[in-house]
């Protein structure tokens, strides 16, 4: 196995962003450093979009599959053979068609073991939809395609990490879906993937209330005493670090979340609304619990600005590195497994 881990990278939609900051991202030298980067798409689409940034100097080696992929190239994968029209900012039915097609083929080449790890670039959830893709968005997707029991939609940077309780379902269900069982379930999951994908030792995590303030003691509902302290004392008793209810606002507000190594937030936008609004140009959706490794930057597919050569690709780079550090971790935890003799080393490298 290559010291650097082939990864792939599915383009998103075509008249978003995804290909404006894959290229981005790409032309930078430093990147072939650290990983062997297979784009799933097609070269004329790509091309279509390099014109739009002003990079002459990216070039792709094309290849039929990932076996073929060069180290210290940007490597493409023609994932269909016809033409596509491409209408920068607008939703399209291709747009949605082609995007599955890029993230079927690399879904495909990653179970087989033909890539360690997934870069997702940006898709709209709605024109995506199809009798092949029946899912709220690229997480639900990919635990299918697993077979995981659980996941963990898990944003990190270098000063918060936010999981996730319950994800992409409407605010109308969120109470109901909100259970003690559910939130040990993340707990564990989380405090997993800190020591073993992050290497954090001994993690602490918080974890946030539903109502506002947390319940006032039972004044604002009983979710807090009746489901989450139950949920936090009985990953407690399984070695999970986990401290709480607390109140969301006040929590993000005074800055709290820098005492911890990561935050459980109840819902969606609990958790990804001070996400962003911290880290957001940093920002990585990292999908914990999957037995591959996918990222993604921390945004959608900004069809207000597509084709315009204006997006940061400071948010997909950062996925990029982060799914190889995380494959590195991966790979040097199997190592300990296999040889515990390594750990004082490997234990000296986390520290």
């Amino acid at each position: 196995m290559s010291d650097k881990p082939k990864i792939g990278i599915s383009i998103g939609d075509v008249n978003g962003i995804g290909l404006e900051i894959i290229i981005k991202t790409l032309a930078d030298a430093k990147i072939y450093d650290y990983c062997t980067p297979i784009v799933y798409g097609h070269t004329k689409v790509a091309s279509f979009h390099r014109r739009a940034t002003h990079i002459n100097e990216l070039n792709f080696n094309v290849i039929s599959d990932a076996s073929q992929a060069m180290a210290n190239r940007a490597n493409m994968v023609n994932c269909w053979e016809e033409d596509v029209r491409i209408e920068p900012g607008t939703v399209t039915a291709d747009g949605g068609k082609y995007a599955y097609l890029s993230l079927q083929r690399a879904t495909d080449d990653l179970l087989r073991g033909m890539i360690e790890g997934l870069v997702t670039a940006p898709i709209n959830k709605d024109n995506i939809q199809s009798e092949d893709f029946n899912f709220p968005g690229h997480t639900e997707y990919l635990q299918s395609r697993d077979n995981a029991d659980e996941s963990l939609m898990f944003l990190v940077s270098e000063t918060l990490r936010v999981g996730v309780v319950t994800g992409h379902i409407p605010v109308s269900k969120i109470s109901e879906s909100i259970t003690t069982e559910k939130i040990i379930a993340k707990l564990k999951l989380m405090h997993s993937s800190l020591r073993d994908d992050f290497w954090i030792r001994k993690p602490k995590i918080a974890v946030l209330g539903l109502n506002p303030h947390a319940s006032d003691n039972g004044l604002i509902g009983s979710e807090e005493k009746e489901v989450i302290i139950p949920a936090i004392e009985e990953a407690r008793a399984h070695d999970v670090l986990a401290f709480g209810p607390y109140s969301a606002d006040g929590f993000f507000a005074n800055g709290t979340y820098l005492q911890f190594d990561a935050v459980l937030a109840m819902y969606h936008d609990q958790g990804l609304i001070p996400f962003k609004q911290i880290a957001f140009e940093s920002g990585v959706n990292y999908t914990a619990g999957l037995s591959f490794v996918r990222t993604s930057p921390d945004h959608g597919t900004a069809y207000d600005i597509a084709g315009k050569n204006m997006a940061s690709e400071i948010s997909f780079r950062e996925a990029l590195f982060t799914a190889t550090h995380v494959i590195k971790h991966r790979r040097e935890t199997a190592e300990l497994n296999e040889n515990p003799l390594l750990f004082s080393k490997l234990s000296r490298d986390r520290d």
